[in-house]
């Protein structure tokens, strides 16, 4: 499925992998944040949206690594998740960080940042070539203390400068996922060589300030001065990170290579990570070849998200041999949203009871038994699997929030939450169908010759857009539901590079989508959600959600002082979208299903809020000596 990761902004994302547009109604920061949770004063190694650092200033490494893990080999894979313009089928770029073009995974692993995020903690960050930062009291004034160390892979100094340029380039030029957070950034000012401040404005969220020094790559200004930041290259950048790019074929592979001379090698944020000497990731148009490489030993790491393989199709000889083995890893971050979603744009989409009526033609439990091997379970909220999903009556500190809103929100949105139906999963259930034709009825429309025909007199027709054949099997029973009801449906295929342009301009009836979110809430989902959003080209909210009330309840979520608030806040904010009927929901499973050639090593205990494979496991040259891979 077509989807993207969206733990942090450098991390996504998954899908993958997001707008701090102004709120329209802003938060003004001040003595409220500084009274609630007074600041530290003087420079600080990390810092945190809610609450104290698991980690202190004397801190070696993460609980989450193995600091003796052995250096070297090959981590070959396909990437499960992506960010930004990255494409996982296909690259003709190397600049990840602009709308235009198809870049591959990974190429943030290239570049470092201020400060890197600790995934055993909900949204602590803690500093790379930012030594210390120091927090003015009102929270609006971020001071970063450079590491002299810092440098590019040429051996060039990492400065000041490079910092504020990148920041700069970034707000000018940058994808819209990482230039509309720094809307709220006023000034960046070079105190010294190793000195840098970023001064907001007072509008943004929170945690804005983390995410942008964990997540906006540091550029060379000397070099991005002399080369077009805006345009698509196949010219591998100036890069200072723990990789860099090495041997590529366009459409088929790309491999990054561990810099061996990597300056912040021994600091406590990188200790035990970035282990495999190469990160070879490999492109395929259609899962079933991807599928037939692993199966030969020519892609060795397989995140599987086909329930029908991962069920059935396990039993070719590397496997039977124990070559490759199959594990389960929890998965504890929020699953966010998966679903098929409606584009609201187009005039025939815009009554919410058509939308409505589009879910009850997809039969989940149908397809989970006899598709998904039971494997599933229904996505209900666009905050499954975390305390921000909205569940039973709203609660008094919810109705407060939504009670302001009441002329202008159906009233269901004051009962239970919307739930999706349940179906008596026959494929074919004729209540549900019933139901979904007097909703359309109720819309305006009626049948005429055996189709349905709206207010205008057209024939209502949809277009469900994916860039793979393997959605087929699933999406086909859905058309044929709708044609029962006398829709005319059909799924378009389109090749990754027109899929990726249709969905940035908005081009598309109905896609497939998965946004996963941080366990901390920010400007983020400002770019899924928010009504400005909308209008940006390569946004991700590719619904068109445009709400004052979703804009309103996204403004109370972000400006939250506590986590209880912010929980808070998110369930009514889901009551409120689920309401909106703006999708079809999906499916999740809240482990990751692993298949791998038997030669890793990785730590016992994941860290709760990413699985970050590439960087936290090893080769363990025993096993790999045995079966010859790795190497």
């Amino acid at each position: 499925m077509s989807g993207f990761s969206f733990p942090s902004r450098r991390r996504v994302l998954k899908l993958t992998g997001a707008a701090a547009l102004l709120a329209a109604v802003p938060w003004r920061r001040g003595a409220a944040l500084a009274a609630e949770e007074p600041p530290v004063n003087g420079p600080q190694h990390g810092v945190s949206v809610f609450g104290n650092l698991k980690y202190g200033p004397d801190f070696r490494y993460f609980d989450y690594v193995n600091p003796n893990a052995p250096k070297g080999g090959t981590f070959s894979f396909q990437a499960p998740y992506w960010y930004y313009n990255q494409n996982v089928q296909t690259y003709n770029t190397f600049n990840s960080f602009i709308l235009k073009g198809d870049a591959p995974p990974r190429m943030e692993l290239c570049f470092d940042t201020l400060m890197v995020r600790a995934w055993d903690e909900p949204d602590a960050v803690y500093g790379l070539v930012a030594e210390t930062v120091e927090v003015s009291e009102d929270r609006n004034v971020f001071t970063f203390n450079l590491r002299p160390a810092a440098r590019f892979h040429d051996g060039s100094k990492l400065t000041a400068e490079d910092v504020a340029f990148s920041l700069m380039l970034i707000k000018a030029d940058g994808h819209p996922m990482l230039s509309q957070p720094l809307n709220a950034l006023k000034e960046v000012e070079v105190v010294d060589t190793y000195r840098v401040v970023l001064v907001f404005d007072g509008t943004q969220a929170r945690q804005l300030p983390l995410e942008i020094a964990s997540t906006i790559p540091i550029f060379s200004k000397r070099y991005y001065t002399a080369y077009d930041f805006k345009q698509s290259t196949l010219t591998p950048p100036l890069s200072s990170g723990p990789y860099k790019v090495g041997k590529q074929a366009v459409g088929r592979y790309v491999e990054y290579h561990r810099v061996e001379n990597y300056w912040a090698k021994e600091l406590p944020v990188v200790v035990g990570s970035y282990n495999f000497a190469v990160l070879r990731i490999e492109f395929f148009r259609e899962q079933q070849v991807a599928f037939e490489a692993f199966k030969k030993g020519n892609v060795l790491y397989r995140e599987e998200f086909v329930s029908k393989t991962w069920a059935t199709e396990y039993n070719f000889p590397a496997f039977e041999e124990g070559k490759v083995v199959r594990t389960e890893f929890p998965d504890g971050r929020p699953s966010g949203a998966q679903g098929w979603f409606i584009n609201t744009r187009r005039e025939k989409f815009q009554d919410p009871r058509v939308r409505e009526a589009l879910g009850y033609a997809f039969d989940f439990e149908w397809s989970n038994k006899n598709l998904f091997h039971g494997l599933y379970v229904r996505t209900q909220s666009f905050f499954e699997n975390s305390d921000m999903k909205a569940v039973g009556p709203p609660r008094p500190e919810e109705l407060a929030l939504l009670e302001p809103f009441r002329d202008q929100l159906p009233e269901t949105v004051f009962g239970e939450p919307i739930m999706p139906p349940v179906s008596d999963g026959s494929g074919n259930d004729r209540s549900q169908l019933r139901k979904a034709s007097n909703l359309l009825k109720e819309a305006g429309y009626e049948r005429r010759g055996g189709m349905l025909v709206g207010p205008d007199g057209g024939p209502l027709t949809i277009e469900f857009l994916n860039n793979t054949t393997a959605f087929e099997r699933i999406t086909n029973p859905l058309i044929k539901n709708l044609e029962r009801l006398g829709i005319k449906a059909n799924l378009r295929v389109v090749d990754p590079a027109q899929y990726q342009s249709r969905l940035n301009d908005y081009d598309f009836d109905i896609a497939s989508r998965r946004f996963s979110l941080d366990a901390t809430l920010s400007d983020s989902i400002r770019d899924i959600w928010g009504s400005r959003a909308a209008a940006i080209p390569g946004s991700y909210n590719v619904a068109g959600i445009a709400s004052p009330v979703v804009d309103a309840l996204i403004d109370k979520v972000i400006a939250s002082r506590s986590r209880e608030e912010m929980t808070t806040a998110a369930r009514a904010l889901d009551r409120v979208l689920r309401a909106g009927h703006y999708w079809i929901p999906q499916w999740y499973k809240n482990i990751h299903t692993v298949a791998m050639w038997d030669i890793y090593g990785y730590p016992e205990e994941p860290p709760r809020y990413f699985f970050p494979v590439e960087e936290l496991w090893w080769i363990d040259k025993e096993k790999a000596a045995k079966l010859g891979k790795g190497s």
